[in-house]
C-alpha cells in the first residue's frame, strides 16, 4: 500500500485506505508468525504509462507516492515486486519467485479491490494458485465497486473471501 493511494493529499485516494491499515497489519504478523513469505506488490510507473489514460498519474517511479506507507514497511526477508500493470503477474518475476518458494497458496490483502486484487486474484487462480481474498484487508475505489468484484472472484471465479 503506497503513499499515493493513502487518504489525505494524494494524486489518486483510496476511500477507506486507512481503515484497512490494521487489518493487513495482521495478516502480515500472522505471516510472520508462521514463517510465510510476505510478497510486496507496488505500483511502479513512468511518466507516459498506459495506465494514466484511465487513472490519475501515481506511484511513479523513484517518488515519495511509489513508498510503501511507514506502517507496513517491509522487514527482513519481505520480498517486493514492481509492477507497472493492473494484475501482479503480468510482466513480472512473481509466478517464477513462487514456484521457486514452493508456493501453492496466497492471501491477498490492499488495494485495489476492483482493480489490481481481483486481476491478481484471477491471474494466480488461472496459474493454478489457491487463492484467498481478505475481505476486511482491502478496498476498492468506491464501496460498490468493492463489493462487486468481491462477489465476482467469489461467485464466478469461486476464489475463497476470508
Amino acid at each position: 500500500m503506497l503513499n499515493d493511494f493513502r487518504d489525505g493529499d494524494a494524486s489518486f485516494k483510496i476511500p477507506g485506505f486507512a481503515d484497512i491499515i490494521k487489518p493487513v497489519k495482521r495478516e502480515m504478523e500472522e505471516a510472520r508468525k508462521n514463517s510465510y513469505p510476505i510478497i510486496y506488490l507496488c505500483d511502479c510507473h513512468d511518466e507516459d504509462d498506459r495506465e494514466f489514460r484511465l487513472f490519475p498519474p501515481h506511484a511513479l517511479k523513484g517518488s515519495r507516492g511509489a513508498s510503501i506507507v511507514d506502517e507496513l514497511k517491509p522487514e527482513g526477508t519481505d520480498i517486493l515486486v514492481r509492477k507497472n500493470t493492473f494484475s501482479g503477474f503480468y510482466n513480472t518475476e512473481l509466478d517464477d519467485m513462487l514456484i521457486k518458494l514452493s508456493i501453492s497458496k496466497i492471501v491477498i490483502t490492499g488495494i485495489i479491490t476492483n482493480i489490481s486484487v481481483i486481476c491478481t486474484a484471477v491471474d494466480a487462480l488461472m496459474r493454478g494458485y489457491e487463492v484467498d481474498v481478505v475481505k476486511d484487508a482491502v478496498r476498492g475505489l468506491d464501496r460498490k465497486s468493492h463489493n462487486y468484484s468481491l462477489d465476482q472472484m467469489k461467485n464466478v471465479f469461486k476464489i475463497s473471501i476470508i
